[in-house]
């Protein structure tokens, strides 16, 4: 594409969401690129004389080119945060996407592990081989981490802020500071509590950060990745088994096995329950499999 000529109405609503939305300097580049690949196509007029037709021709040559409906829809976005500030600090009277309508965002069902798949990776810590060097209790600390993050659907935030006092064996729950520092509760099963328990006494853990690291210090999300992505590996497990995806199946087992929606979604903390639904589809996919499998008229 050649270099985009100046636009001062472009030009001052990058600087403006720059200097008041502090948004990623990559977000400011795609919106950049966006408006460009707009004014690029077919010639359209002046961004004042803009007509929806000029806008849904844009959308169907995007789509004739096979952009995905993220791609779309992040040019529309650019789009309209650009109309937006054209009527707030210029003038403009019509917006002319409001009349535009767009394909709807695709959702893509999160990966879920099988039962079968969880035992394997909760295993794999007591079955790995020691480390020369590493601290005895290393194998016990992990453990007790995946038996957690399967056990109380945590995020890996949540999980590697916890201290010792977060955790009330006797009531069997962990206080968790979530998202937007919001505190829950969230139970604990009793094999999580004996791994966490066994942990505990063989690192000598009696205060401060929950999971520590070699050097006893708090154990970092990144710490906590590379150890999940390395018994992944050891139980036999697809690559790219992140973290999420432990709070993914944690949260459509229990739907799986009858749990309501609202007692999952307080007990991921989701602010909305519309972000809790996708894991109902999840689960409606997984009784079609066994439907398909299973029924003698499927």
């Amino acid at each position: 594409m050649p270099a985009p000529k100046k636009d001062r109405y472009v030009d001052a609503f990058l600087d403006s969401i720059d200097a008041e939305r502090n948004l990623a300097p990559r977000t400011i580049a795609n919106y950049r690129h966006a408006l460009a690949t707009f004014r690029a196509s077919g010639n359209p007029p002046t961004w004042r004389e803009c007509k929806p037709e000029h806008f849904r021709a844009f959308l169907f040559e995007l789509m004739k080119n096979e952009a995905s409906r993220a791609t779309v829809r992040l040019h529309f976005a650019a789009l309209r945060t650009f109309y937006k500030f054209l009527a707030e600090r210029h003038g403009l009277k019509e917006n002319p996407l409001k009349e535009v309508q767009l394909p709807k965002a695709e959702r893509k069902l999160p990966v879920v592990l099988s039962a079968r798949q969880i035992d394997d990776l909760l295993a794999a810590p007591l079955q790995a081989k020691p480390t020369p060097k590493a601290p005895k209790w290393l194998p016990a600390r992990d453990a007790a981490i995946l038996e957690l993050f399967y056990s109380a659907g945590l995020r890996i935030s949540e999980l590697a802020g916890l201290n010792v006092a977060d955790l009330d064996p006797y009531s069997e729950s962990v206080r968790v500071l979530g998202k937007g520092r919001k505190e829950r509760l969230c139970p604990v099963g009793l094999p999580a509590l004996s791994a966490i328990a066994r942990y505990r006494q063989e690192a000598k853990v009696e205060s401060g950060p929950l999971f520590l690291s070699k050097l006893r210090k708090r154990l970092s999300t990144r710490n906590i990745a590379v150890m999940l992505e390395k018994y992944v590996l050891l139980a036999g497990l697809p690559r790219g088994i992140t973290p999420h995806k432990l709070r993914h199946s944690f949260a459509t087992h229990l739907l799986d096995a009858g749990a309501d929606l609202r007692s999952v979604q307080s007990l991921l903390g989701h602010a909305s329950l519309s972000t809790t639904q996708i894991y109902t589809h999840v689960s409606v996919e997984r009784m079609k499999k066994v439907y398909d499998a299973s029924h003698p008229r499927a």
